[in-house]
């Protein structure tokens, strides 16, 4: 008997082509991964305290389908305080799960089919399907290493055709760790000013781990314009409770909240409790962690340079992403023989779009001690 017909749009998108080197790396033993984009902190025990505490309080009902009040007015709380940015918590924050929700729904809410989406790469691996299963089409802009990755106003104002309704924004970037300063994200705002009818999904996840320099979000000159992504996976190292948020526009986060409503209902019970306490008492953490990163950024990317490899400074997120092109292998080789070879799973530039090609990222939130042992299997890698 035949499967069903399944979906066109569907059919289109190409599997992750971060899974397959989990799926390499799943029976391997003494494994070093450098491919996960994970803290290896725990995350902090006052917040699974909290939510502990609410487990055996029986609070494990549905719901608002926005999230519960208190966890909103904590983002607003949040949102201006680490940001700038003012939100009002009754209609412009949306409880997701996890911030890949977030852009999903903000991508189907904004688009209609034929309507263009501008992606600057190399980027988040989840872009690129969103907007073609929301029938949307992607438009790429390949960033530079030259330009440190950041997205310039040339490129944007290029880019732009009558069809574009939406820039995606992902910055600090994952893979690269580049970041927009101040004076691109103005530059950019001026593009988008030429230019009413353009919505931003500004990605801002990796907000929070910033090096040296503080974050500035599009939202604080384009707010009404702009959905706001952010969430407690990265910078409270609470990735599997999967809590999200999406600020914006009250128009825009209604539209969002009915497919919200119909397709998840609400966030779990319990991340929500949680989530509460790590925005309000968790200051301390997000810069223990942070201070904890720089100290392994900067010591892994002198190691990395010290072994021949260039790799450009980054100064978000927690990834290097070094150029691997002298080795005379394509990214996917280089990355398939390291792990076959000396165990150490990295994953190649190009599977966060084909200007990632000669590169591969290495999420260097791992123990300093597995990090030493991964960058010497890396030196006998290359001296072979």
């Amino acid at each position: 008997m035949s499967a069903p017909r399944v979906s066109s749009r569907v059919l289109q998108v190409k599997p992750s082509g971060i899974r397959r080197f989990f799926d390499l790396m799943e029976n391997m033993k003494d494994c070093i991964s450098l491919g996960i984009g994970e803290p290896d902190f725990q995350t902090p025990w006052h917040i699974r305290d909290a939510a502990i505490y609410t487990l055996e309080k029986g609070l494990t009902k549905y719901t608002p389908n926005a999230g519960y009040k208190a966890l909103r007015q904590a983002i607003s709380r949040y949102a201006e305080r680490s940001f700038g940015l003012s939100y009002n918590y009754d209609n412009e924050i949306l409880v997701t799960v996890g911030g890949s929700e977030a852009i999903d729904i903000a991508m189907r809410a904004l688009t209609n089919p034929g309507d263009e989406v501008i992606i600057p790469e190399p980027s988040f691996v989840c872009y690129v399907p969103i907007t073609i299963m929301a029938g949307a089409a992607p438009v790429i802009i390949e960033t530079k290493e030259e330009n440190r990755f950041r997205l310039t106003a040339a490129e944007l104002r290029a880019a732009i055709t009558p069809k574009t309704r939406v820039l995606i924004l992902p910055y600090p970037c994952n893979p690269t760790g580049g970041i927009m300063e101040a004076e691109d994200i103005e530059a950019i705002t001026a593009v988008l000013r030429e230019h009413p009818d353009i919505a931003v999904i500004s990605d801002e996840i990796y907000a929070e781990l910033t090096y040296g320099l503080k974050h500035t979000s599009i939202a604080s000159y384009l707010r009404d314009r702009t959905v706001f992504i952010g969430g407690l996976s990265k910078s409270h190292a609470m990735t599997g409770w999967r809590m999200g948020y999406a600020c914006g526009h009250s128009d825009v986060i209604s539209q969002m909240m009915k497919i919200h409503q119909f397709a998840i209902m609400c966030a779990p019970t319990t991340s929500q409790y949680a989530a509460i306490e790590a925005l309000d008492k968790g200051d301390g953490d997000v810069e223990r962690m942070r201070d904890d990163y720089d100290y392994r950024r900067r010591f892994f990317v002198e190691s990395l340079r010290s072994l021949g490899l260039t790799c450009f400074e980054p100064q978000g997120a927690f990834y290097a992403f070094p150029n691997v092109a002298a080795s005379g292998l394509s990214s996917g080789d280089f990355c398939e023989k390291l792990l076959v070879e000396q165990k150490v799973a990295m994953i190649p530039g190009n599977a966060f779009g084909e200007s990632g090609e000669g590169f591969a990222r290495c999420c260097y939130a791992t123990s300093a001690a597995e990090l030493k042992t991964a960058l010497e299997r890396i030196d006998k890698f290359l001296n072979k």
